[in-house]
């Protein structure tokens, strides 16, 4: 209560006028509040008004009664500008104090471990959202009203940082135990729309021009607005980091299975500010805004409980929209790989963080482009802009996708927000009939620098890779038949195209020598990704752009590109070429006995340029051979023997770098098969069999190469773990650590299908016994027997060891034996005294296994070395579980000095390993 001057408004002991208190105090912030107090007696403070009265306020009852005051007069109030500013107040007030908190035990005790009064904090924080739902009305208001609903969205999701938790792990582990989390999530999605709606129409041309005549007042305005609606964004985003609070959301059928999210995102990526091109503070917000909108989608896609995509897929109207925020991520991308870097002026400005736009929507391309729901829209939508890259002058493309710098490169930075600024600007800004006066607010930006020039350069070409492979991929029973050549077709009519209505700033090649400048960008682009293999790409990926090269090249014709000769196909969404009434080459057709070798039902006779090393499909352990019909689809290996044969002189790559260089087309198809060919396993996963959804998908690996040792090593121990479910989750819990993250099913799963694929290798490709064996009777030692590393399991990275590994035993099968080794566990591993033909266990000097294989050759020389002399015999390794670049024994120039090199240099990994370091796998 309020008396005369110098009196007391209150004691104590009387009731505190909560309203009078909000109103005279929100001006003061924690740092201030702290001096008053360090100064008060009992926890009580005296401030003079600004028309000199003494207000005596007792901290611990306001801090106690203000969440529930807040909350009565939301409830019992008009929704007017009067409430929105009363709120935004009383939030301020409560903000400070949570501030103060951790300095002040009173305060601790009352906000922070009071839990009555959390309760009341996130109550307060749920009502507001919700009353701020009704403001949608005033969405055109040009008053305060677009200005206050903003910061108190704003405002109200980060008071739960200070009342709950600023650690955003234990900040989600909350809100998911809330049990009001879903209606939370849903309003919050909402209230961050509303706050870009309102953005939206503060960009809008009409609007603008009615505030022409105060422009530097319009520019502060929006720029606020860009601010806030970023700052609640932010907010969402880092929640979705976490997996609770992600996994919750993927639940949630207002915002996946209804379009919720993907409203908010179509919304944010439509943002545009023709008007403010020279402000490079709100160019840079509303950059920053789409990165982050698509940084959610992105984990929201990423996720392996629950495929988002299917979410959205799993109605026409969810899915047409999907289809529109991809439409929007495609133009982003065209917009941001248009521009030459090196043409780019520099701002006089300050310089702001623009997010990382530019690659966010190529990790989102990348993931449409690998979905059987949209693959086919985006070949129509963006084969225009990947021709057009390819028709660059060879320095241009060198420069853009083959180097490990760039002129420009994208930053990516956190907003750190700042409540009491925040709200302040709004009150003064509503406050003040002329902007100009009011000094704008400037927040800072931290930077994410956890990801370096190089790593950002080759993750970008990467994707690149990535998305031409996806494109060129085709599954039977899994793409639509129309799909079948539809980006190659594409491709071909498009580069009939002028690029340079695309691609400003850049030079191109034209005419007739078009046709060697696409094909020799193509060839240095393979060159290039072979560099970034295990690291940033993988061989299946690399394959798949070879084969895409291979059939463009067989194509193409130089007389072809002449000038000017353009044509619409609208069919084919607007390009077209003579070149598509050429069908792509079918080896079949190149040699007569390769179907007489093949079974009839064969999936290699007329699918083998388009299929992709199959990873394990979406959740379940289902490979893409496991899609297609029960019909008998393998390749004997006699068959294989005569494909190699017959064939021998096709190659794949027309890289001169690359390292596979010469290999036949159908050999490597073969092995691809051979690799990946899985069968079904009765111990599936119960609730992923039911989800027959994720058939359609390929399954995106989580598990790195140290993942899948910790658990190869694991599993030494507890050979039947996939029976044990809490030791599968504590598991799960520690390969967290070291990598993504994995959940229990999957690690389940993962263990289910390795144990299916061994079970399958030890029925089907079991070494004939060695008769005249001194040691086929001896029993084995009480060691246990070494476990096998399955290359191709769902849950883990395949990396190229194991493919390349995987490929060498198919070639050695097809050349050599017409029985394929069996590498599973046998039991006891003994010393024998080798012979050609044997499967071996190699080991190193302190008996550490580096790997299994078959002998070669025991007697002579090698590469000028006396095998009998050296004590040593030629093996061929398939399963290397070294590194790759571990130093062999005998190391020469010829076979190089690594197993990496031998399988470079040889094109197997044929080594010398010496004979006493050599063990028999026995069967058993």
């Amino acid at each position: 209560m309020r008396q005369g001057e110098g009196e007391a408004i209150s004691t104590v002991e009387q009731a505190i006028d909560l309203i009078s208190v909000v109103k005279e105090i929100h001006g003061l912030n924690s740092q201030e509040l702290n001096k008053l107090l360090r100064d008060s007696e009992n926890f009580t403070i005296l401030f003079v008004t600004e028309q000199g009265l003494d207000v005596k306020i007792d901290v611990e009852k306001l801090a106690g009664f203000l969440p529930l005051h807040l909350i009565a007069v939301l409830v019992s109030s008009d929704r007017d500008e009067a409430l929105l500013r009363y709120l935004l107040c009383g939030i301020r007030i409560l903000h400070s104090l949570c501030e103060l908190a951790p300095r002040h035990t009173k305060l601790e005790q009352i906000l922070l471990d009071d839990v009555k009064v959390s309760e009341q904090l996130i109550d307060l924080v749920f009502y507001v959202l919700i009353v701020l739902n009704d403001y949608r009305q005033d969405i055109h208001d040009s008053g305060p009203v677009p200005v206050l609903l903003s910061a108190l969205v704003a405002c109200s999701f980060y008071l739960l940082t200070g009342c709950i938790s600023s650690q955003w792990q234990d900040l989600a582990l909350a809100m998911v135990a809330h049990p009001k989390v879903d209606m939370f999530m849903d309003v919050a999605c909402r209230a961050i729309h509303l706050v870009v709606r309102f953005l939206q129409n503060k960009l809008s041309v009409q609007h603008i021009e009615i505030c022409v005549k105060s422009s530097s007042t319009t520019e502060s305005m929006v720029n606020y607005l860009c601010q806030q609606c970023e700052a609640s964004l932010q907010f969402l985003q880092l929640l979705c980091q976490q997996k609770p609070f992600r996994e919750r959301i993927l639940k949630n059928k207002e915002l996946c299975g209804k379009g919720g999210i993907l409203f908010l995102a179509q919304s944010i990526l439509k943002l545009h500010a023709p008007d403010f091109a020279e402000s490079s503070a709100i160019v840079a917000a509303l950059s920053r805004l789409k990165a982050k909108v698509l940084s959610i989608l992105l984990h929201l896609c990423e996720a392996e409980s629950i495929s988002y995509l299917d979410e959205v897929a799993s109605s026409p109207a969810s899915l047409d929209l999907a289809k529109s925020v991809a439409f929007e991520v495609l133009e982003l991308l065209k917009t941001g790989l248009s521009k030459n870097p090196k043409h780019l002026s520099a701002s006089s400005d300050r310089t702001y963080p623009m997010g990382l736009l530019q690659l966010n929507a190529m990790r989102l391309a990348d993931i449409f482009s690998d979905d059987s729901n949209f693959r086919s829209y985006i070949t129509v939508y963006f084969t225009e802009i990947l021709s057009a890259i390819f028709s660059l002058s060879h320095g241009d493309f060198l420069s853009m996708w083959c180097s490990a710098d760039l002129p420009v490169r994208e930053e990516d930075a956190t907003l750190y927000y700042e409540v009491f600024a925040a709200a302040g600007w709004a009150l003064d800004s509503v406050s003040s009939l002329d902007l100009s006066n009011t000094s704008n607010l400037e927040f800072t930006f931290i930077p994410n620098s956890n990801m370096s020039q190089a790593s950002y350069v080759h993750q970008r070409t990467s994707l690149f890779v990535k998305i031409i492979a996806n494109l060129h991929c085709f599954v039977p029973n899994i793409c639509e038949e129309q799909e079948r050549n539809l980006f190659l077709h594409k491709f071909l009519g498009c580069l009939r195209m002028d690029p340079s209505k695309l691609l400003l700033s850049y030079a191109f090649i034209t005419g007739p020598q078009k046709a060697s400048a696409v094909q020799r960008n193509l060839r240095s682009l393979l060159s290039h990704a072979e560099s970034l293999i295990p690291t940033f790409l993988n061989e299946d990926d690399l394959q798949l752009l070879r084969v895409f090269f291979d059939q463009l090249q067989s194509l193409m014709n130089p007389s072809e590109f002449e000038e000017n000769r353009v044509q619409d196909d609208r069919s084919l969404g607007g390009c077209s070429s003579p070149l598509l009434r050429r069908e792509p080459p079918n080896l079949n057709n190149r040699n007569g006995n390769l179907k007489e070798e093949m079974s009839e039902n064969s999936a290699f006779q007329e699918e083998h340029f388009y299929v992709r090393n199959s990873h394990m499909d979406q959740a379940d352990g289902v490979t893409r051979r496991d899609m297609m019909d029960d019909k008998d689809k393998s390749i004997t290996p006699s068959g294989l023997k005569e494909i190699d044969r017959d064939v021998q002189n096709v190659e794949t790559s027309g890289s001169d770098t690359s390292s596979t260089k010469g290999k036949n087309a159908v050999d490597k198809l073969a092995e691809c098969h051979r690799e990946n060919a899985d069968v079904r396993e009765d111990e599936k996963v119960e609730t992923v069999q039911t989800e027959e959804k994720h058939r359609r998908k390929r399954k995106r690996t989580i598990m790195n190469d140290e993942q899948v040792t910790i658990m190869e090593r694991a599993l030494l121990d507890e050979p039947e773990m996939q029976r044990n479910t809490a030791l599968i989750q504590s598991w799960a819990d520690k390969l967290s650590h070291h990598g993504s993250e994995v959940t229990c099913s999957q690690l389940r799963n993962w263990l289910n299908n390795r144990k299916a694929r061994l079970a399958r290798l030890s029925k089907d490709a079991r070494p004939p016994p060695e008769p005249d064996n001194a040691f086929a009777g001896k029993q084995g030692g009480p060691q246990q027997g070494h476990s096998l590393r399955a290359p191709d399991s769902p849950g883990q990275e395949t990396t190229p060891s194991n493919t390349r590994g995987t490929r060498s035993m198919s070639r050695m099968n097809t050349s050599e034996n017409s029985v394929a080794p069996e590498f599973v566990d046998y039991g006891a591993a003994e010393f024998v005294q080798c012979k050609p033909g044997q499967f071996i266990v190699l080991v190193d000097g302190r008996g550490q296994e580096i790997g299994k294989g078959k002998v070669h050759q025991v007697q002579g020389k090698w590469w000028g070395k006396s095998l009998e002399e050296s004590g040593a015999c030629v093996v061929d390794v398939v399963d290397l579980k070294a590194d790759r670049w571990v130093k062999l024994p005998y190391p020469s120039e010829s076979t190089g000095t690594s197993f990496e090199d031998a399988e470079k240099k040889l094109g197997v990994m044929r080594v010398m390993w010496d004979s006493n370091k050599i063990f028999m796998l026995r069967p058993q």
